[in-house]
């Protein structure tokens, strides 16, 4: 059988403009960007092995073989690595696997290897590295086994992937590696798409509508810039997260005001981007600031941290508006300034620098209009 060419597929990372925590919930809103900075899997044959998994955070390849279905490493350092640090990567390959199977095909032995910019000296930027393996993983698979998937097909086996480690993930970061550029993004019920593919395979679970997704693109701001800021303290948001499931949060009252006040929040965020109109835009990140202090006061999540703080309030000072990104607890943070107050800028960077915040230089994914 003669050996296929390699495939190399990118995946960008990604930055939560506003809706976070509320869009964990299915059906309710949350404003994305990918960024230019992303990971790309390069796959290609190889022996030796039924899958070798090769990414430039770790000095070692992991060897796994198939079994039952799901990958195992060899020995047990692969098999350590394989459920820790690469557990993304191996649900990814396994949900392709799946589909080929139903398909009545059989993957190759495969070679994949990652190569990620969402990290600094090995130290996660909070971009969404996580999301954009996940996606960049299927994409590359996919394509080198011959299948060629549409943006939605691409998503929905990166969420089902996701959501097998992780269910509690609302799949932002993999909407927005899948199509890129301005994206309002709405999470679908994982417990029921989980379900659905238990219950009908890969296959069916892609053709059917899921509960409460949604997506559509959304134009750039022409007259705004956007700065990014990373505190240097990464953070796992899933642990953040994890934290509002630990009292009565979920279905409470308090919590239903939280998404209703964050729905009107980014609703009018949208209407604001597709109006081109940047005064309410900036003025809807200052409540989405607000919507998210006021969560962390109230269940004292950590979402602010000294350097967020400053972060934003520097950014305030400039005459911009400036929040959290994501999780918070850490990772980065989002102002959006005046695009011509260029003295502004270049002084709040310098804040930025000086409060120990790193401003980071990335320019922002495109949309990605292409089909497959």
């Amino acid at each position: 059988m003669t050996a296929r060419e390699p495939v190399t597929r990118h995946a960008p990372g990604k930055l939560f403009i506003a809706g976070e925590y509320a869009v964990l919930e299915p059906g309710h809103p949350a404003i994305l960007v990918a960024v230019g900075r992303g990971v790309a899997v390069t796959v290609s044959a190889t022996t030796g092995a039924d899958v070798v998994v090769e990414s430039d955070l770790h000095p070692a390849a992991t060897r796994l073989r198939r079994r039952d279905g799901e990958l195992a490493g060899i020995g047990a350092d692969d098999a350590h690595r394989a459920q820790e640090s690469l557990g993304q990567v191996t649900s990814a390959i396994e949900v392709v696997d799946q589909l080929l199977a139903e398909r009545g095909r059989r993957m190759p032995p495969i070679r994949v290897s990652i190569t990620s910019h969402l990290h600094r000296d090995g130290t996660k930027l909070g971009l969404g590295s996580s999301g954009a393996v996940t996606v960049a993983t299927v994409a590359a698979v996919a394509a080198y086994c011959g299948l060629d998937l549409s943006q939605y097909a691409r998503y929905r086996l990166a969420m089902l992937a996701a959501a097998r480690r992780d269910p509690g993930g609302s799949g932002g970061d993999l909407a927005a590696g899948v199509w890129g550029g301005w994206i309002a993004y709405r999470a679908p019920d994982r417990t029921a798409v989980l379900d659905l593919a238990q219950r009908h395979g890969i296959e069916e679970s892609m053709r059917v509508p899921w509960p409460g997704f949604g997506l559509r693109r959304l134009p750039t701001p022409r007259g705004l810039a956007l700065e990014v800021g990373w505190t240097g303290q990464p953070v796992s948001s899933a642990t953040l997260t994890g934290r509002l499931g630990t009292g009565r949060w979920w279905g409470s009252t308090a919590q239903q005001r939280f998404a209703a006040r964050s729905d009107t929040c980014v609703l009018a965020a949208i209407r604001a981007l597709e109006r081109g109109d940047d005064g309410q835009l900036l003025q809807q990140i200052r409540t989405a600031r607000r919507l998210l202090a006021d969560l962390d006061d109230q269940l004292r999540l950590g979402i602010f941290t000294t350097r967020l703080t400053a972060l934003c309030d520097a950014a305030e000072a400039a005459g911009g508006a400036a929040k959290p990104s994501g999780a918070g607890g850490g990772d980065c943070g989002i102002a959006l300034l005046d695009a011509t107050a260029t003295r502004e800028i270049s002084q709040l960077r310098r804040e930025w620098a000086a409060a120990g915040v790193l401003p980071l230089s990335t320019h922002l994914q495109p949309t990605n209009r292409s089909a497959a």
